[in-house]
């Protein structure tokens, strides 16, 4: 048997910005609080959007102070600001980081208390105020998921939080947001989706649903990442990506996410490298070191990626995936641990840290094979270089 979740409404295509304001009538709702960056407030698309509020009538209020990598402290400051106004809704615009504070502000807003007491295995359900994701990277798959991460500062770790009351309500998924990405952020949140259909598809919780949205997204992303990376105006790469990471999400908020993302998280923490970025410094390394224990599974994704030869076993083609994620990591200059400039010393010296919190994410479990500590920590010295 398998829940299934999803936003309650979703609006796709080119343009569908502009729906915003009839998509929120719909749900009853007219006074947003904006959760945002600097940058979408400094190049004129927070303006736009406001603009688009505020031509049919509604008060919106933004904040514009979200942080790469959300901390429980930023995330305090947004609550304080939701409260000094009557807001009935919290609107994520931008990446992954104000997707984030803006579910986790949602809860905080209505009912107090703190992100450290509802981190896994803690399950959130009762909703707090609505959410609405409004996605300008195709990557983080956010809009469709039940989960976000906020960082603990005083312990540098990447707490998961899941539960139905982080799920948007409303998802606004317009790939015209995308077309000015730079390829850097193309490329690492374009493997980041990749990754999460990836996951999706080898988790032990996948169900016939979400493999159908993974192997979906996986036909989607592959053929189009180099060539948005490359174009950044080429109009059906951008939205096959933007359609991908969303049916990615979708696949990986009902299936889970595995290995890569267990590990990639305390990555993230504890040297601040962006999370599609250390996603794609461990996929292929993972993938390997996981294969053997889903064989058939890992041949499905070489397929639904265009990777595998027609009647070719599924060694062969698990040969053929991993030799792909190795070139598409230095055909998009994804660098290593040491080639980001990570202090060696200090990789070294965390090790048991980051996989002790690894493991504690709960995401390795799903894994199809399932690691203890030590395999995590030389899977880590495997990726370093």
């Amino acid at each position: 048997m398998a829940a299934i979740f999803l936003p309650r409404a979703m609006r796709i295509g080119a343009g569908s910005i502009h729906e915003l304001p009839v998509a929120l009538s719909q749900l009853g709702l007219k006074a947003p609080a904006i959760m945002t960056d600097a940058f979408m407030a400094s190049s004129g698309v927070l303006d736009r959007l406001l603009f688009i509020l505020a031509e049919a009538g509604m008060t919106a209020r933004a904040y514009s102070d979200v942080i790469p990598d959300p901390t429980v402290t930023s995330v305090e400051a947004a609550v304080a600001f939701v409260a000094e106004g009557k807001h009935d809704c919290i609107i994520g615009f931008g990446g992954g980081s104000p997707i984030d504070t803006a579910k986790a502000v949602a809860i905080l807003a209505a009912k107090g208390g703190t992100m450290r007491e509802r981190k896994a295995p803690h399950q959130e359900n009762e909703p707090g105020l609505p959410i609405i994701a409004i996605p300008t990277t195709a990557g983080t798959g956010s809009e469709a998921t039940r989960f976000t991460i906020i960082t603990d500062e005083t312990n540098d770790e990447k707490m998961l939080c899941v539960g139905l009351a982080y799920l948007p309500v409303l998802a606004i998924v317009d790939y015209e947001l995308t077309l000015t990405k730079p390829a850097r952020l193309t490329a690492d949140t374009g493997i980041d989706a990749l990754t999460h259909a990836m996951e999706a598809y080898v988790s032990k919780l996948a169900n016939p649903f979400s493999d159908g949205m993974a192997i979906a997204a996986m036909r989607a992303i592959w053929p189009n990442l180099r060539r948005a990376c490359e174009q950044p105006d080429d109009r059906p790469a951008r939205e096959a990506l933007m359609v991908g990471s969303l049916q990615a999400g979708i696949a990986f908020s009902n299936a889970s996410v595995a290995l890569v993302h267990g590990m990639s998280r305390p990555i993230g923490a504890h040297f601040h490298v962006a999370h599609g970025l250390s996603n794609a410094m461990l996929l292929p390394v993972v993938t390997a070191w996981s294969a053997p224990a889903a064989l058939n599974r890992y041949a499905d994704c070489a397929h639904a990626m265009g990777l595998s030869e027609a009647g070719e076993g599924e060694q062969a083609a698990v040969g053929r995936l991993i030799e792909a994620l190795r070139d598409v990591n230095r055909d998009l200059s994804v660098p290593t641990p040491k080639t980001y400039g990570i202090d060696e010393t200090r990789w070294t010296e965390l090790l048991p840290l980051m996989a002790e919190q690894a493991l504690a994410s709960g995401s390795p479990g799903n894994n199809p094979r399932i690691p203890d500590a030590e395999t995590i920590q030389s899977l880590y010295r495997e990726a370093w270089a």
